[in-house]
């Protein structure tokens, strides 16, 4: 009997002998009320290797539906995501107080992929030939299995998207543990792959532990891991995926720099650096949260971005004409306060907010600090809160040394008329991603990762769905 199977008697030996215990639950609450939303009940570990091993075993035909059939069907979760982008974009504003533009553009960003994986998918995985010296030399792409995909709360429905759409194409299944706080969420998108026609548990939502998502990636029913979160969550991950010989992706902690010459557009800067900061009110992986500006522009760069981002409408995010909503929790108000009290205690100017808004829900201003002598905490951790430091440079090769001097290594932003040197300089910079001109953003066709603490491995694109595959070459010879 071969270890797989010994390991999974053993495993549903587990789920007769272990006993339902007493419903676990959950509460979810509206960050920009305070108020109550609903409350879940969590999958026990036998309920949820029930689920893991229902979907591992759906594997066995998902693998075997060609292109034209998943295509087909990635248009109809398109279609599907379309048609109820309203009550998906409500369901995100209320659980983690995301703006209502914001939540609805980021249900058609998800419909956006789903149409470019069932337009490009196909052709991403084909199969290649080369010349190797016997009669046949084929390298194929064939599926793991069951992907784990463990995502934060900050996009509760592109994270999982973004993540579980590339190898779900490449025939592979897919397990999502959301964040607590996004359980409803995490529903709904199963709700819509089921709308879609996709086959009964080819994609599922688990509501469970730390616990019990470590027995799940133990598990036969799992071949591969993928991680959006913090350093020390995705370095637990790994090494219990690790452990067991599993593959993963992490995407982890980042701390963007935003990089401004003295020769940029500084009104086109300035106007983008609000948007790279200050949307989703802060709470942004791949967010601009170092503006590094160049001595000789401070002035014009300080005084456009305060202006700007005072500029923003803050207050209930189901109004479609608020600009910023509440943070998700009071940790995340806390957070702040003690990125501003480090400020503080190091002489630095806040030119722009600092402080909590005194009203219903976790709402915290807009803030800009302009850093003395002493490099600040939030010039060195990641800030997930509308909060940004400005450090001021000398000449462009500080730019990039302060740019690299960061644990942390996922995207860049470069600003500068002459792109010539944009290119060069862009080349130095320790990141996985630079954008030259234009903020931060997530592309069907860019990969998107990070080097350093931010994480490894790449999602999106061509590459990215190659990331849960077995590159299997056939060599035959005569």
């Amino acid at each position: 009997m071969s270890t797989f199977e010994n390991t999974k008697k053993q495993s549903e030996k587990d789920l007769e002998t272990i006993k339902i215990s007493e419903d676990a639950k959950i509460t979810t609450i509206n960050p920009a009320t305070g108020d109550t939303l609903n409350k879940y009940t969590m999958h026990n570990e036998a309920q949820a290797l029930q689920i893991s091993q229902k979907t591992y075993e759906q594997g066995s035909s998902w693998k075997e539906t060609n292109f034209i059939q998943r295509k087909k069907l990635f248009k109809n979760l398109a279609v599907v995501l379309r048609e109820n982008k309203q009550e998906y974009a409500e369901m995100m504003t209320n659980e983690m107080g995301k703006v209502i533009k914001e939540s609805i553009a980021e249900v058609e960003k998800c419909a956006w992929l789903a149409e470019v994986l069932a337009e490009k998918g196909a052709e991403w995985l084909k199969e290649e030939q080369v010349n190797a010296g016997g009669e046949k030399h084929i390298i194929t792409f064939e599926p793991l299995g069951t992907v784990y995909i463990i995502m934060p709360w900050n996009y509760p429905f592109w994270q999982p998207m973004k993540v579980g759409l590339l190898p779900l194409f490449a025939g592979n299944t897919i397990l999502l543990k959301h964040a607590k706080n996004v359980s409803g969420s995490a529903m709904i998108i199963e709700e819509a792959f089921k709308k879609a026609g996709f086959p009964q548990d080819t994609f599922r939502s688990l509501i469970i532990s730390h616990e019990v998502s470590d027995k799940i990636i133990a598990s036969p029913y799992v071949q591969a891991v993928s991680f959006t979160g913090s350093i020390g969550a995705g370095s637990h991950v790994a090494s219990v995926a690790g452990k067991y010989i599993k593959k993963s992706v992490l995407e982890l902690g980042g701390s963007d720099a935003f990089i401004v010459l003295a020769d940029a557009d500084i009104k086109k800067a300035a106007k983008a650096a609000v948007k790279g900061r200050m949307s989703n009110s802060g709470q942004v992986c791949i967010g601009a949260k170092r503006m590094i500006i160049h001595k000789d522009v401070l002035e014009d760069f300080s005084n456009e971005f305060k202006k700007s981002a005072s500029e923003l409408k803050i207050g209930n995010p189901l109004d479609k004409t608020t600009d910023m909503g509440p943070l998700v929790n009071e940790k995340a108000i806390n957070n702040m306060q003690e990125f501003l009290d480090d400020a503080h205690n190091k002489d630095a100017s806040v030119i722009l907010g600092g402080k909590r808004i005194v009203k219903k829900g976790f709402y915290f201003e807009p803030t800009i600090v302009v850093e003395g002598k002493e490099t600040l905490k939030m010039s060195s951790e990641e800030v997930f809160g509308p909060v940004v430091p400005i450090i001021v440079v000398e000449n462009d090769e500080e730019s990039i040394k302060k740019a690299n001097n960061s644990i942390f290594g996922l995207n860049a932003s470069l600003w500068t008329k002459d792109l010539k040197k944009a290119e060069r300089l862009s080349r130095k910079i320790e990141a996985g991603g630079v954008f030259v001109n234009s903020i931060s953003k997530s592309h069907p066709l860019i990969p998107l990762g990070g080097i350093k603490k931010s994480g490894y491995g790449r999602e999106l694109s061509h590459i990215g769905i190659k990331e849960f595959v077995n590159i299997k070459p056939l060599n035959i010879y005569q």
